[in-house]
């Protein structure tokens, strides 16, 4: 009976080990501010000049329209940022609620894109739902905001750390350890 009960707490502890490890692994999934972005940080670690398409779509709840001066950037793991200072253009009815927008961004070639991040400036207020990025040396990458922008601040994700495949390594080998520590203790048991 004591073996039971010792089982049963001991499963779970390691329960509550591994999904702790894995909340920690989707905290970044949300947009944030940028704490330390500086856009004026612009690294051209890849050589030559590439075209990105960039489709924003902007959430139904949002305002009908925006007056806002909207700027985007973007980059890669490795230095390479795409930075676009302005792409609203309130007389063509640019960001109007349930709308997409795509604009053609020229800029250092990147590899994979892993972080965006958006600024708005101005008192309307907007709220993109995505921003969709296809770029020439990486897979099309999307990024789900549905929140307001706060004014004056960078505001978006990045997955560059977070949703790398060395963390995710990270992750499924500490679940891994503790499943086998697990196996060994239930096995000098039994």
């Amino acid at each position: 009976m004591i073996k039971q009960v010792l089982l049963l707490v001991l499963l779970f502890l390691a329960s509550g080990l591994a999904l702790s490890v894995s909340e920690s692994e989707s905290v970044s999934l949300l947009p944030h501010a940028a704490d330390s972005f500086n856009v004026s940080y612009i690294q051209m670690k890849n050589a030559g000049t590439c075209s990105y398409s960039v489709v924003i779509t902007t959430s139904c709840s949002s305002p009908r329209y925006t007056r806002d001066q909207i700027s985007i950037s973007f980059g890669d793991a490795y230095g390479n940022q795409i930075y676009a200072p302005r792409l609203d253009d309130p007389a063509s009815g640019t960001f109007e609620s349930c709308s997409s927008d795509t604009f053609q961004i020229t800029g250092p070639c990147a590899y994979q894109i892993c972080y965006v991040y958006l600024y708005r400036s101005g008192l309307d207020g907007w709220k993109p739902e995505s921003v969709k990025i296809n770029g020439y040396n990486g897979r099309p990458v999307t990024f789900y905001y549905n929140t307001y922008i706060p004014r004056d601040t960078w505001y978006g994700f990045n997955l560059c750390n977070g949703a790398s495949s060395s963390s995710s390594y990270q992750v499924s080998m500490q679940k891994w350890l503790i499943f086998m520590v697990l196996g060994f203790v239930l096995s000098c048991w039994l």
